[in-house]
């Protein structure tokens, strides 16, 4: 069955250079609200490296604003395709919208900021990438700038390649430093550290909250995207032979 998954997933996610996507063991590390979905398909897309840039000179910006909604309306597409196709085949799959919304909120989301469902968590098990200073997915292709999907079934699947279990950040600081919020401690991520202790999501929260409204006049997202701009990881990615 897997190959006829793979199948479908190379039917959908186009071969262009932009896009990623692996296969996550996810036994035992999922919410009981997603009892019996096992398995994950992890799916990311590049974001755009001229908007990306903008935000080092010109800081949070409109451009960046649409290309993080576009962004997201695109991968629910794929998504949702992808889990329609793969329910074809008889196998009962679960399609992740790539902004969380209310349904996968934890009730104690207020005080925690967060989520019964974590994307990068999928990511790492498919061995896609590892989570950064700064709590960002840093994927091995494009590094911080690009946006996560994932779909959930019920039937085994083998990752293609292994999954990551810790941070390969180093020494680097550069997302720490340039950070507008302070929220990152410099900790790396492994997967026995939790998120609390390297990366203070309220501060993360509440100066995104802060500059996005300044730079759009909305206030339905929190985004800010310095640390994805700055990060060498994705920037080497983008322009060989470039340092942060």
């Amino acid at each position: 069955m897997q190959q006829r998954i793979v199948e479908q997933i190379r039917g959908v996610i186009p071969d262009d250079g932009w896009h990623i996507w692996g296969l996550a063991d996810l036994s035992g590390l999922l919410h009981e609200r997603f009892a019996g979905y096992n398995y994950g398909i992890s799916i990311g897309v590049k974001l755009d490296d001229a908007v990306i840039d903008s935000l080092i000179t010109k800081g949070t910006n409109m451009d960046y604003y649409r290309l993080y909604n576009e962004t997201n309306v695109y991968l629910l597409g794929l998504v949702t395709e992808l889990a329609e196709k793969i329910n074809s085949l008889g196998v009962k799959s679960l399609a992740i919208t790539p902004t969380s919304n209310q349904l996968y909120r934890s009730p104690e989301y207020t005080r925690t900021l967060r989520h019964y469902f974590s994307h990068k968590m999928v990511g790492t098990r498919a061995g896609l990438g590892w989570i950064g200073k700064c709590d960002l997915f840093i994927s091995l292709k494009f590094g911080a700038r690009l946006r996560l999907a994932s779909v959930l079934v019920d039937t085994p699947l083998k990752p293609l390649q292994p999954p990551i279990d810790k941070s390969r950040c180093g020494k680097c600081t550069v997302c720490v430093e340039k950070c507008p919020a302070g929220a990152a401690s410099g900790k790396l991520w492994n997967i026995k550290v939790d998120r609390d202790e390297f990366y203070n999501a309220f501060k993360c929260r509440d100066k995104a909250k802060e500059i996005s409204l300044a730079a759009t006049g909305q206030d339905d997202h929190e985004i800010c995207g310095i640390c994805i701009a700055v990060c060498p990881a994705g920037r080497k990615a983008v322009h060989p032979g470039r340092t942060a």
